[in-house]
């Protein structure tokens, strides 16, 4: 079975070729603010290099409907695509009706298919990078809710209850302390003053991420903003074990390649301040966080049946 998985990420289109649940292809692309959907068909057609397709999955950043075919919303991201029926599309560009899920469910289930939490049926996953994503799982059902938000908005828990509006609406969440567009912003507010070699990272490539915090932590500057970002995760993560009591906790995103500095320090946070009886649930990352969303996509695309109902 060949599938075509289509990653619309924040700033990056990911592609992937899965054949009998083997990735055997990936492409990643700058996606421009102003992109189409044409170029995304463009890019996939080029990859699958005139083969054809048995099943097509899209992972988006955002609100999916029930059926499983467009994005619902998406703050700030893919105006464009709002009510676009992408498994139509998929339809007349692939000749297959795709499987449209949200983007940090399908990471889940890719790591639980053949990644790092395999097997697992109990399971929760916090990814950082631009914002803050969340999925999770419970007796290997991903958490839907009855309209499709339930699970996937944990990045949006308030942690400040007279903080700064969100663009979510709420005020106060945690991405607007520990993500790397309020990272950014912070910066440009003047709330971080970054010491010298951060400074010369900002400089050099014109925005500073998670990781640069990570990596000058050295820097009193870096070393506040750092002990924030494990306070705020910690929060999440400890709300998500509260709510969903998991057997075992992914945390993945471009930032874990630092996960020998973060995850011990994250695990003992997260133990500490769970409540006295609950399961201390281990901490995970994946071994190829890059390929989390196209593995997990492509697996739930394969589900389809020839009318695209899972």
């Amino acid at each position: 079975m060949r599938t075509a998985a289509i990653d619309l990420g924040g700033t990056t289109l990911k592609l992937g070729v899965v054949e009998d649940g083997v990735l055997v292809a990936r492409t990643e692309l700058p996606l421009a603010p102003s992109f189409h959907l044409d170029q995304v068909a463009t890019a996939v057609r080029a990859q699958l290099g005139g083969a054809s397709v048995d099943a097509v999955g899209i992972a988006v950043p955002g609100i999916v409907d029930a059926a499983g075919s467009r994005l619902v919303a998406a703050h700030g991201k893919y105006a464009g695509l709002h009510q676009v029926n992408l498994s139509e599309w998929s339809l007349d560009e692939f000749g297959r009706l795709a499987r449209v899920e949200n983007d940090a469910r399908a990471a889940l289930v890719g790591e639980v298919t053949d990644g790092i939490a395999a097997g697992a049926r109990d399971v929760v996953l916090l990814t950082l990078g631009t914002g803050i994503g969340t999925a999770s799982m419970i007796g290997g059902r991903l958490v839907r809710g009855r309209h499709g938000h339930a699970g996937i908005l944990n990045g949006h828990v308030t942690v400040a209850y007279d903080g700064r509006r969100c663009p979510c609406g709420n005020i106060g969440c945690a991405e607007t302390f520990a993500s790397t567009w309020a990272l950014r912003q912070a910066v440009g507010r003047g709330e971080l003053v970054p010491g010298a070699d951060l400074a010369e990272r900002l400089h050099a490539h014109g925005s500073i991420g998670i990781r640069d915090i990570v990596e000058t932590r050295h820097e009193p500057a870096s070393a506040a903003a750092l002990e924030r970002f494990y306070g705020v995760w910690a929060a999440v993560l400890v709300t998500q074990c509260h709510a969903f009591d998991p057997e075992v906790v992914v945390v993945t995103g471009g930032v874990m390649r630092s996960a020998d500095v973060i995850l011990p320090e994250l695990s003992r946070r997260v133990h500490d301040r769970l409540w006295s009886s609950s399961f201390r649930p281990p901490l995970v990352t994946p071994t190829d966080p890059a390929t989390s969303v196209l593995r997990g996509v492509a697996a739930l695309a394969s589900t389809l049946d020839n009318e695209g109902h899972p």
